[in-house]
């Protein structure tokens, strides 16, 4: 999986020349094959570096502040996410519902890597909820539209249909 969102991500920054990948280890961690250097392994360090080889800055944090949310979302996906036991996705959404509530992307209004590594992350969960389901976490449908609709960024994921009028009441949750 990992090697796909990686060529997507290359895709979505417009890079040109696709990188060689390989996977390491049990867990498939990702490594990038350098011509000019050590390889790089793990998706975060990988998608970092690909994001400052296609020169988007933007895409990493503006400020400071931004910049280490960023990283603590793009953490979150591999600590958190990655290998997340099916009983426990009910609690990553709900969280993540929670932290969108005031905010249209993971670092607040400004699209970053943190929101298409977290998009590829959660799209096998948001692919599988019911219309009921997408309406309970209204904030993480919301956000998961704006970043699936994001030029470029959807390359290899099927589309997921989101209702932008609610069907069910409060009542039936």
């Amino acid at each position: 999986m990992a090697l796909r969102e990686l060529s997507s991500l290359e895709k979505a920054l417009g890079l040109k020349k696709p990188n060689k990948y390989s996977t390491q280890g049990d867990k498939k961690v990702p490594v990038l094959q350098s011509n000019n250097g050590p390889a790089l392994s793990g998706l975060v360090t990988i998608a970092t570096h690909l994001v400052r080889e296609a020169n988007r800055p933007e895409w990493l944090g503006e400020s400071a502040e931004n910049r280490a949310i960023v990283q603590q979302w793009l953490e979150y996906r591999v600590t958190k996410v990655d290998g997340c036991p099916k009983e426990d996705i009910k609690t990553i959404l709900k969280d993540l519902n929670s932290y969108l509530e005031d905010k249209v992307y993971l670092a607040g209004n400004q699209f970053t890597l943190a929101d298409t590594l977290m998009y590829y992350g959660i799209h096998h969960v948001i692919v599988d909820l019911a219309v009921q389901e997408k309406e309970k976490y209204v904030n993480v449908t919301r956000w998961f539209d704006h970043v699936q609709h994001y030029p470029g960024i959807r390359h290899h994921l099927a589309p997921v249909v989101i209702l932008k009028n609610r069907v069910y009441t409060s009542s039936h949750h």
